[in-house]
């Protein structure tokens, strides 16, 4: 289950991901949250101080543990690899997952 990891925060701002990375200041320092703009998926937020990737080419992962070792090494297309978990200080508040009704809300003739 995702919120069991320490490395995902849950649904902060982008501006509350970043301090929480800048808090820590190091090179490599990653968390994962909920995206603000993508119902259902997940950011991989990664510190660094200098200038970053351009782009990285598009990766799928089963897990997101699968993501989080991958990113570990370094040549994988990040600027920076990943090297400094940012554990998150309290527990995450869970919420029952939205139910999806298979009933469109129009009527098709």
């Amino acid at each position: 289950m995702v919120s069991a990891l320490a490395v995902y925060h849950g649904a902060i701002s982008k501006l509350e991901c970043e301090d929480r990375l800048g808090k820590m200041g190091k090179d490599g320092a990653y968390l994962i949250r909920d995206s603000e703009t993508i119902q259902a998926a997940m950011c991989l937020c990664v510190y660094r101080q200098k200038v970053t990737a351009p782009g990285v080419e598009e990766k799928l992962f089963k897990t997101l543990e699968e993501l989080v070792q991958h990113y570990k090494h370094r040549g994988q297309g990040l600027a920076q690899h990943l090297r400094h978990l940012v554990k998150r200080k309290t527990l995450l508040q869970l919420t029952a997952p939205n139910v999806i009704d298979e009933e469109p809300d129009y009527e098709s003739r």
